[in-house]
């Protein structure tokens, strides 16, 4: 082979090769390799993949081997090597490389071929053809985990490790946003995107990848995932301003992920990502500066002829939109007990109608605003503000807004001259995100629509449990996630 069209080899094969070398094996197969005596030593109740690939002595990255009989990890398999050192103090042999996904026996060092060690690979690192992409949504058969539970692909629990709930609930939303979990489950779709040299930004691209085709593996060992490798990512990439030890706020992550995931896949104003393509609408922002109140009458009377106060309009892109509840005062019934209001949901869209003024205060000036739709995404996001910031403390409008579960028509929102663009304007629930609590010590749980079985289920955390649609209009709303009629069947391509 022309040695320039040689495939290009990772540092650990790199290394690999170099062991194998060094130590005079190799050789294109080990005798012993297909019959290794060790196998049934193998434990896969102690694997677990879903953490930090570190040497558990060393605690470096680089060519890191797991104990299949412990499930702990090692660096290196040469003489003096952790992982040889392990085999030879705890007699435990089968050893499998984290990034070559080779088998080996220690301390004899050969290669181990067989084909009962696929489950294991397949779960380290899931795979997904475009048939079984294209099938997902139509699947309602369970999955059954080594320990016997059984749980279905997508609507598994993650683990919170401490308080990073707010995390899972909205990457949970996300998994079950179909063009965006299809798109990630192929890591051909964005392996070759070019980044500069130490972005780090595309570790969340890595990460969210490695996630989502964990949570859709039908062929796990346990019923539930550990985001950790992927909130370590977030950590990094946020500068710790999402962290897995303080609860976070849920619409700050999901609008901060978003934008960081479609920079990260190469996303700029004129260039499209499959997250623009799937969340992005455009809205007309109307703005008006007001004169202050305190003036005369005749001054302010004078100063709205001056431009400066003037409506101007501005086209806005939007990744979601942001509902705002009317003021909850919250008064007592008859029983001293405390009444939540309701609000409909369609009088919170009002914001969006294009007459509805709201008025906007900055530190010097007033503003009054309104809003109109011009062009609705495939998958909209809904974001209720309950939380109002003073310089004191947070405070939480704990109002319940009664939302349809199907049949959102947003038609009457769109100027009139997109309407007739827009061949569908309904949209159905496919995901709730729920705040529960007070503002800084509360706790999120989502509801997802699993479309293979048409049924609703609440994961929160670890716990997994069906619910009913109507038990979902009871909750405090928080995120919302719908997909109009026609994507729910329409593979949406990235453009370029």
């Amino acid at each position: 082979m022309n040695p320039e069209k040689r495939p290009k080899r990772e540092p650990e094969e790199e290394e690999e090769i170099e062991e194998e070398v060094k130590h005079g094996r190799h050789e294109p197969e080990d005798r012993r390799s297909r019959h290794c005596p060790y196998l049934d030593t193998i434990n896969r109740s102690v694997l677990d993949f879903d953490f930090e690939k570190l040497c558990s002595i060393s605690l470096s990255h680089i060519n890191v081997y797991a104990c299949l009989v412990c499930g702990k990890y090692f660096q290196g398999r040469g003489l003096k090597s952790h992982a040889y050192i392990h085999s030879v103090q705890f007699s435990h042999h089968v050893f499998l490389n984290l990034h070559t996904l080779r088998f080996y026996c220690l301390p004899d060092n050969y290669k181990i071929i067989d084909s009962s060690l696929e489950d294991i690979t397949y779960v380290l690192k899931p795979t997904f053809t475009k048939a079984q992409i294209t099938n997902l949504d139509k699947q309602a058969k369970l999955s059954r985990a080594y320990d016997g539970t059984t749980y279905l692909p997508g609507i598994v629990g993650l683990n919170n490790i401490k308080a990073n709930d707010y995390a899972n609930s909205v990457l949970q939303a996300l998994s079950n946003v179909p063009p965006l979990r299809n798109y990630f489950l192929e890591e051909e779709n964005y392996r070759n995107i070019q980044r500069p040299p130490g972005d780090i930004m595309f570790l969340l691209v890595q990460r969210f990848g490695e996630l989502m085709r964990k949570l859709w593996n039908p062929r796990n060992f346990k019923a539930h995932v550990s985001p950790h490798e992927m909130l370590q990512a977030v950590v990094l990439c946020s500068k710790k301003n999402f962290q897995i030890t303080k609860q976070g706020d849920g619409v700050d992550f999901l609008s901060w992920f978003l934008n960081a995931l479609n920079s990260a896949l190469g996303g700029t104003k004129k260039k499209k990502t499959i997250v623009t393509d799937v969340f992005q609408g455009s809205m007309r922002i109307f703005t008006k500066k007001l004169p202050h109140p305190d003036l005369p009458a005749e001054e302010k009377e004078q100063l709205q002829n001056n431009e400066e106060y003037q409506e101007t309009m501005l086209e806005s892109p939007f990744m979601y939109l942001t509902l705002d509840l009317p003021t909850a005062p919250l008064y007592k019934d008859e029983k001293e007990q405390l009444i939540i209001p309701q609000v409909p949901l369609f009088s919170i869209l009002a914001k969006f109608n294009g007459i509805t003024e709201k008025e906007y205060k900055t530190y010097k000036e007033n503003f009054l605003k309104r809003f109109q739709l011009t062009k609705l995404p495939p998958y909209l996001i809904f974001c209720i503000k309950r939380f109002t910031k003073n310089n004191f403390f947070v405070e939480k409008n704990p109002t319940i807004v009664n939302f349809p579960i199907t049949n959102v028509d947003l038609r009457e929102y769109l100027a009139e001259e997109f309407q007739s663009v827009h061949k569908n304007t309904t949209y159905d629930l496919i995901a709730n995100v729920v705040h529960d609590g007070k503002p800084n010590e509360g706790s999120y749980r989502i509801h997802v629509l699993h479309h293979g079985t048409g049924k609703w289920y609440e994961l929160q955390d670890l716990q997994v449990t069906d619910i009913l649609p109507q038990m979902i209009t009871l909750s405090e709303a928080y995120i919302q996630v719908g997909n109009d009629k026609t994507s729910v069947v329409i593979n949406i391509t990235v453009s370029e």
